[in-house]
C-alpha cells in the first residue's frame, strides 16, 4: 500500500467518527509549498477558509511551506471563525500525523479561540 492510500485510509475513519458526532469540522490538507483549512458543517458546505495561497494570509512570510506558515494560517482560520459565529469543531487531520506543521496549525487555532 502506498502512503497516500494509507493516509487516505486513515482519513476516513477520523472522518466517520466526526460524522456521528454531527458536529463542524476542522479539515486540513498540506503540500510541499502550501497549507489549506477549511470548516465544513455537517453537509459538507464550506463555511470558512484560509490557506497560504491568499495573500492577506501569507503576507509577511518568507517561506509557505513551515510550521510559521501552518501557525498564520491557524490564527487566520480561527479568527474568520470567530467572525462567523463559529466557536467549537471537530480537528480533521486528512490522515496526515499530528507533527510539525499539522500541530503548528492547531495549535494556533487554539490559542486563538478556536475549541475542539
Amino acid at each position: 500500500m502506498s502512503k497516500k492510500v494509507q493516509r487516505l485510509r486513515r482519513a476516513v475513519r477520523s472522518r466517520a467518527k466526526i460524522r456521528e458526532l454531527k458536529v463542524l469540522r476542522l479539515s486540513i490538507h498540506r503540500t510541499a509549498q502550501h497549507i489549506y483549512a477549511q470548516i465544513f458543517d455537517t453537509e459538507s458546505k464550506v463555511l470558512v477558509s484560509a490557506s497560504t495561497v491568499q495573500k492577506a494570509v501569507s503576507e509577511g512570510l518568507k517561506n509557505t511551506g513551515n510550521s510559521e506558515a501552518a501557525a498564520a494560517v491557524g490564527k487566520a482560520i480561527a479568527d474568520r471563525a470567530k467572525a462567523a459565529g463559529i466557536s467549537e469543531v471537530a480537528f480533521d487531520r486528512s490522515g496526515f500525523k499530528y507533527h510539525g506543521r499539522v500541530k503548528a496549525l492547531a495549535e494556533a487555532a487554539r490559542e486563538h479561540g478556536l475549541q475542539f
